[in-house]
């Protein structure tokens, strides 16, 4: 659970004894670049790869009982890594498959542009899916479900017991699911302006361009977040909250327990205060 100023994140241990970390978030977390429009999309993005990848592993560790750490330059290459291929799987590949496909089949960019965007579409809903299917990422999904139900409940003023808990919703309108949906339909919209181009521009621009689809996409997200009382914004921010069907599940009680603990825990940090 992120706030302003702290993360604070549970576990529980083999043992069942629930287990907090938490942090001051610093630097770049909280400096003025956070805040100015569209560049804060780049950043935040960083924030949650980064903080995901260590929590990921702290929890990793409590299981086990290791003490394995990624952190400082090992944790800025596993990123970066992870970053490079997800962008040449989901946006190069298509893109260089399409281009093909517009010289044998004769199709114009701008369908071909579309195309693009539909197979990338695909691909990412395919792989959410697939990967949703193993057990350890199912479990996954069901603490994203459990975050989801308490941050629901928290901004409903509801009391915070896994019985009150339960009763909200798995989706949120800032989840990083429709985040991804967004990022996908910006790009048609970009790519499609840009018009017929080589192949080595065109994967290029794939790559060069992710950052102000990334940008706009944050701020679009944003924006309807905080709008949902508009009938027109919640109708445009329905396709987002329909895409974390696929990567949230309904969390148990104990699950429930665990997601509470940690909000709380980031609240009274955030407030000095308990919530």
């Amino acid at each position: 659970m992120r706030g302003s100023h702290y993360l604070s994140a549970a576990f529980r241990d083999p043992s069942g004894k629930i287990v907090i970390e938490s942090e001051k978030l610093t630097g770049i977390y909280t400096s003025k670049l956070a805040k100015i429009p569209f560049l804060r999309g780049l950043i935040l993005l960083w924030d949650a790869l980064v903080l995901g990848t260590k929590y990921l592993t702290i929890s990793a560790n409590i299981q086990t009982g290791e003490e394995e750490k990624i952190e400082g330059p090992a944790m800025t290459l596993t990123v970066i890594f992870s970053f490079a291929v997800a962008i040449g799987l989901f946006f190069v590949a298509p893109a260089g498959l399409v281009h093909l496909l517009q010289k044998w089949l004769n199709i114009s960019a701008f369908f071909g542009n579309l195309l693009e965007g539909l197979i990338r579409l695909v691909m990412i809903i395919i792989y959410i899916w697939a990967i949703g299917k193993m057990p350890d990422i199912h479990r996954v999904f069901m603490y994203h479900g459990a975050e989801h139900k308490t941050i629901n409940a928290f901004e409903a003023g509801s009391e915070l017991t896994p019985e009150k808990v339960a009763e909200y919703s798995l989706h949120h309108p800032r989840c990083g699911t429709g985040f991804i949906l967004i990022v996908v339909i910006f790009s048609v919209i970009l790519f499609t302006i840009l018009g017929p181009m080589s192949l080595l521009w065109r994967l290029s621009s794939r790559v060069v361009l992710l950052p102000l689809v990334v940008m706009a996409a944050y701020e679009y997200m944003r924006f309807t977040a905080n709008h949902l009382d508009n009938p027109f914004i919640r109708a445009l921010a329905s396709p987002n909250l329909a895409m974390q069907r696929l990567t949230t599940a309904e969390p148990s009680a104990e699950m429930l327990e665990v997601a509470i603990t940690a909000f709380n825990h980031m609240y009274e940090q955030e407030n000095g205060v308990s919530a």
